[in-house]
């Protein structure tokens, strides 16, 4: 035996020894006492992300960016424009899901975005518009993947009954369930929602410093309410808003106006 191998085999004899030294067991042990246990997983509830078929990259990345930030996300592929969005109910039961968020796009360019309790309700339809992704903005703000995220809700959020559901739902979805195998056991950043102009802004920054110290990480995006369903993906319309204007009469009326100020000249 050579003396590289003696000294290999010396090093990984003494290797053992010198971590056992830095642990202290306890003065007493008794022998019908049992293992520690990990803590429990109880709030296994589960967000099945997914889209239709018809988004552009840019609200692909977004999907792509909340992701990431969900690690309580189940995902699946494209659905087919023919289905109807009552079939994501029976897509839930068999990826035993309990939250839905579905990105769905019309015309290349509009983004609407559903988020849902299946099957039994409520759900809630939005209008996506102002998207930034996080490739698109390059932020400083940084976090580790699968941490817990604090969730701050404007004051607003209080006031009026379908914002308090609004608040309920986005908790739900949004939060991740504590002692998540997938997730990380410390928060290291905040999801803020503010009410503004009646949409919800949010935003995602970093926690730096106990003191309060944030920084950006993104994505960012402002979420217009269209309806309130009773049901999941349809049921009784339980709020609509009457200062909803849809992306195609907006840009139709702008058309107009153009077109006005052409004659008058």
């Amino acid at each position: 035996m050579t003396k590289l191998s003696k000294k290999r085999k010396r090093s990984e004899s003494v290797a053992p020894t010198e971590q056992n030294e830095g642990k202290v067991l306890p003065s007493v042990r008794y022998s019908d006492e049992s293992k520690p246990k990990k803590a429990k997983w109880v709030n296994k509830q589960r967000v099945m992300v997914l889209a239709t078929r018809g988004i552009n990259h840019r609200h692909r990345h977004l999907m792509e960016d909340l992701k990431k930030l969900m690690p309580h996300h189940k995902p699946e592929t494209k659905m087919e424009r023919s289905k109807t969005l009552s079939v994501i109910n029976e897509m839930c039961e068999m990826k035993n899901c309990s939250k839905v968020m579905l990105f769905e796009g019309r015309k290349k360019q509009d983004l609407y975005l559903w988020l849902a309790n299946a099957p039994t309700g409520p759900s809630i339809k939005f209008l996506v518009e102002n998207v930034y992704t996080m490739a698109e903005l390059k932020l400083y703000g940084n976090c580790l993947r699968g941490s817990r995220p604090l969730l701050s809700f404007d004051p607003a959020f209080s006031e009026k009954t379908h914002y308090v559901l609004m608040k309920e739902v986005l908790t739900q979805i949004f939060g991740v369930p504590n002692h998540h195998p997938k997730s990380q056991p410390f928060f290291d950043h905040v999801y803020v929602f503010t009410i503004l102009d009646n949409r919800v802004w949010f935003r995602n920054f970093q926690i730096l410093s106990e003191d309060g110290a944030v920084s950006e990480i993104g994505p960012r995006f402002v979420l217009n309410p269209i309806k309130i369903f009773g049901g999941s993906f349809g049921g009784v319309a339980l709020w609509e808003n009457s200062n909803y204007v849809s992306p195609t009469k907006y840009r139709r009326e702008i058309k107009l106006s153009a077109k006005n100020r052409s004659f008058k000249k």
